[in-house]
């Protein structure tokens, strides 16, 4: 059953929509409110209503309207960049082998290495694995862009171990 969003919340929502903001810092919407405790209320509001989506401590994810019946989908690769704030990490394993076309096989998980993260999640259905390494074991990696989004990948010659 979908829950009705408040007139605050269409604000908002609208301006980013506008802009096509869909990832957004506390920062971006803080002139929306009047302290950060009322914030706090219509950003929780929005998570149980399932309209945005926390990436990492300040930034979130804006489900579209125009996403039919609140299910949307991003490329994993740009929620990745997303979540890590472009720096620090590298898409390896299958992941990587298959962007290089080095495997035809669709990855059912992204292994990310960084140098701050150890944990697993699951955002769109899409299982994430952060793996963390020092700086100086990450992999030689390079960036690419898919859909006008920049993101860090390791190279064609390092993922080809996972082919």
């Amino acid at each position: 059953m979908r829950k009705g969003l408040s007139e605050k919340e269409i604000g908002f929502i609208s301006k980013l929509e506008l802009r096509k903001k869909y990832f957004f810092t506390r920062d971006e919407i803080r002139d929306n409110f009047t302290s950060t405790n009322e914030m706090n209320v219509y950003l929780h509001r929005l998570k149980k209503k399932g309209r945005i989506i926390k990436l990492n401590k300040s930034k979130y994810f804006l489900i579209p309207i125009k996403a039919v019946g609140q299910r949307w989908s991003e490329h994993p690769f740009i929620l990745i960049d997303e979540m890590m704030n472009s720096k620090d990490y590298c898409i390896t394993g299958k992941a990587a082998a298959n962007h290089w076309k080095l495997i035809d096989q669709i990855p059912s998980e992204y292994n990310v290495y960084n140098t701050k993260r150890h944990e697993t999640i699951e955002i769109f259905h899409t299982k994430i694995v952060f793996i963390k390494r020092r700086e100086k074991n990450l992999p030689k990696r390079i960036k690419r862009k898919i859909h006008g989004h920049s993101f860090i990948i390791a190279s064609k010659e390092e993922s080809k171990k996972w082919a």
